[in-house]
């Protein structure tokens, strides 16, 4: 029950509250990367959500103008502007996707939607069960030290998060995340 339908609407209370109370925040971060790096501030990207099935996630974009698909894991080597590495530090880069909790796109707490170009990470979701349920801001294998997983150890948590979806874990997860936010912010 919880799984079906009182997650989805917990989702959309939370992420619009989160939206209002965040607003200023976001406004901020858009006219920051407007006048560091120009238009647009929000970055759209195809990604892979629920049963497999491709959907557009917004950002705020912290790369230069025309950067292609990059996975956060090799955007170092990209070009992150100067907004982009305080935005991406402070997670602020991710707030847009708020939105696409409240389009149903995402959850709060899910897998982290990959790139289409991931396919060994795609493959092994496919087989543990782990697109049964909507990509998250957040989720089990994040809060696991995600950015230094192997694509195996990711899609290993993906499919246990799936498999165990309670009111319990996803509190549990989104805790953990709150804690790793007042944590030390990695440097990128």
């Amino acid at each position: 029950m919880y799984a079906r339908y009182v997650k989805r609407i917990c989702d959309v209370a939370l992420a619009i509250a989160a939206t209002i109370v965040l607003a200023p925040v976001m406004a901020i971060a858009a006219v920051a990367i407007l006048l560091d790096d120009g238009s647009p501030a929000i970055f759209k990207q195809r990604r892979v959500g629920l049963d497999g099935r491709e959907f557009t996630v917004f950002k705020f974009r912290s790369m230069a103008i025309d950067t292609g698909d990059v996975a956060k894991a090799r955007a170092q080597a990209a070009r992150v502007t100067r907004v982009g590495r305080i935005i991406r530090r402070l997670n602020v880069d991710e707030l847009p996707q708020l939105w696409n909790i409240v389009r149903g796109d995402m959850s709060i707490v899910g897998p982290r939607p990959p790139l289409s170009s991931q396919t060994v990470l795609i493959d092994l979701r496919q087989r543990n069960g782990a697109f049964s349920c909507r990509p998250g801001l957040t989720g089990l294998a994040q809060v696991n030290a995600y950015d230094g997983m192997t694509e195996k150890t990711k899609a290993m948590y993906d499919g246990q998060y799936a498999a165990h979806i309670s009111v319990g874990l996803d509190l549990g997860i989104i805790m953990r995340t709150i804690g790793y936010l007042f944590r030390t912010p990695p440097v990128y």
